[in-house]
């Protein structure tokens, strides 16, 4: 099939439905199907041979967090000369609700569309505001697909509409056998944390209140810090106590992300909120780390309920310091973690899912390709 993808956010900005996108997009290239991407990038240089440049976007808040988006009329030029080029059989866009490069895609276009829904926002002002506008547009889709019960569940309540549920994909193969990173093999137990270390909702300064009484029950326990924004900032208000205990590592890249996880004995996900699923569960579980995650719906779900890893009360600096401890000081326990882990990781192979989502692109499909709405 000649299949078309949206995808909203800076391709070159880290980001969960950026690498959702792209794993997609190369599950399906191996498996024989030709894809292209059309989406925001800061720097071109940066997108592979399979993706077209939609310009340059906007940094704006967006769910809790902050989102590169993307509108106007240059934007709208290039998704349209985009699929005149193409001839897709089936146009696949994602988070269409964001004013960005999907939902222009959705406004240009006619024929099979199908619509990925990632994000869990049970009180969004924006979409309750923005229905009507998006009607139209939504009209179009003839399949939607949610990435979790929660993100679902969001588009029930704003939009009036279901979805199929298909979860988020993990590339096993590039976390299976994960080498620890330099300095880290066989030291002293650690912690691992991965996302922006300046974003609230994702709960690192739950995690630093942990430290004092995991370091009670763990002397030599340290704390590997991965992910961008404000590092220094971090370093400068930590307690002096605590910074031989916190190695912050700043970003890195999507081939190192696996050694990272394999630097710790235990991935600490301690976010708040507004998550709509956990990919970063699995890819932990994949690379063989036992996970202690905040008790949030999306993580309980993707941890079956706290038989693959362990959960903590949100916001409870006590309650994960005692999990953290348990996982570092019973191996046993922990390897049991990781069985249980890797059994959940394999549920989520892209290639099984993304067999799932080519059944949809079947489903909708017909005699006529996408094309360029008239207007």
């Amino acid at each position: 099939m000649r299949i078309g993808l949206a995808c909203p956010y800076t391709w070159d900005v880290p980001g969960g439905v950026q690498v959702h996108v792209r794993d997609l997009a190369e599950t399906l290239i191996a498996a024989g199907h030709e894809v292209s991407v059309i989406t925001p990038v800061d720097d071109e240089r940066n997108l592979p041979p399979y993706a077209v440049d939609a310009g340059r976007a906007l940094p704006v808040r967006y769910n809790g967090s902050v989102a590169r988006l993307l509108m106007g009329p240059v934007s709208a030029a290039r998704v349209r000369r985009w699929l005149r080029e193409h001839d897709f059989h089936v146009l696949h866009v994602h988070e269409p609700t964001a004013p960005s490069v999907s939902l222009l895609a959705c406004m240009l276009a006619d024929g099979p569309i199908v619509a990925t829904f990632h994000t869990a926002n049970p009180r969004s002002r924006f979409l309750t505001a923005a229905q009507g506008a998006l009607q139209p547009s939504f009209e179009k889709l003839r399949a939607r697909i949610a990435v979790s019960e929660a993100a679902r569940r969001t588009l029930v309540e704003h939009l009036g509409a279901d979805a199929i549920l298909i979860p988020n994909g993990v590339a096993l193969d590039s976390f299976a056998g994960a080498q620890a990173l330099p300095d880290y093999a066989g030291g002293p137990p650690t912690v691992v944390f991965l996302g922006r270390i300046d974003e609230p909702r994702k709960g690192l300064d739950v995690l630093l209140a942990a430290m004092p009484p995991l370091l009670a029950a763990v002397e030599d326990a340290r704390l590997l810090v991965a992910g961008p924004g404000g590092a220094a900032g971090l370093r400068a208000r930590l307690d002096p106590l605590l910074r031989p205990h916190v190695d912050l590592i700043g970003l890195v890249s999507d081939a190192d992300k696996p050694r990272v996880f394999a630097s710790g004995q235990v991935y600490c996900a301690p976010n708040t909120g507004q998550e709509s699923f956990g990919i970063v569960l699995l890819e932990a579980m994949a690379a063989g780390t036992p996970v202690v995650a905040s008790d949030i719906d999306a993580f309980r779900r993707v941890l079956d309920d706290g038989r693959a890893g362990r959960l903590f009360e949100v916001g409870d600096p006590e309650r994960l310091a005692a999990a953290l401890a348990e996982v570092l000081t019973d191996p046993a326990g922990a390897a049991e973690l990781v069985r249980r882990g890797h059994a959940v990781a394999r549920a989520y192979d892209w290639r099984t899912v993304a067999a799932r989502i080519v059944g949809v692109y079947q489903m909708v499909s017909g005699d006529r390709p996408v094309s360029v709405a008239p207007g």
